[in-house]
C-alpha cells in the first residue's frame, strides 16, 4: 500500500473572505464550481459528478475561515481535504489554501486537478 503524501497549494484570490467562503463552505457554492451537485445533511455531504456520488464528512469547520472534509471511502487512513482562507495582515491580500493527500505517483496529477478546480472557482466568481 502506498503512503499518501500531504500537500498544500496556495492560490491568491481577489475576493472578500466572506464571499469566497460561500463557494466552498456551502453545498450550493460547491455545486457552482467543484461538483455537478452537492447536497448536505448535517455534517454529511454528497458530491455528485456525472451521476456518480461520493460522500464526505465535515471534520472541522470555522465559518468564514476554513472547512475540512474526509471522504468516507478512505476509512482506514488519516487523509482529508481542506479549504482555508488566509488574509495577509499587512497587504490584506486573500489566499485560498487547499490541503489534500495523494499517492506519490499521483502527486503532480492531484496538484494539477486542484489548479484546474481553483481556476474554475476564480472564473465562477470573477476573481482574477
Amino acid at each position: 500500500m502506498l503512503t499518501k503524501i500531504k500537500f498544500e497549494i496556495e492560490f491568491p484570490i481577489h475576493a472578500s473572505p466572506h464571499m469566497l467562503y460561500q463557494y466552498f463552505g456551502t453545498p450550493s457554492g460547491l455545486s457552482e464550481w467543484f461538483a455537478d451537485n452537492v447536497n448536505s445533511r448535517g455534517e454529511m455531504y454528497t458530491f455528485i459528478w456525472d451521476g456518480s456520488e461520493e460522500k464526505a464528512k465535515v471534520l472541522q469547520e470555522r465559518p468564514g475561515e476554513k472547512i475540512k472534509f474526509k471522504w468516507l471511502e478512505d476509512v482506514n487512513d488519516k487523509t482529508y481535504f481542506e479549504f482555508r482562507i488566509e488574509v495577509d495582515e499587512i497587504t490584506k491580500d486573500v489566499s485560498l489554501i487547499v490541503t489534500d493527500f495523494a499517492d506519490e505517483d499521483e502527486l503532480e496529477e492531484s496538484k494539477m486537478f486542484w489548479k484546474n478546480q481553483i481556476e474554475e472557482l476564480k472564473h465562477t466568481i470573477g476573481a482574477y
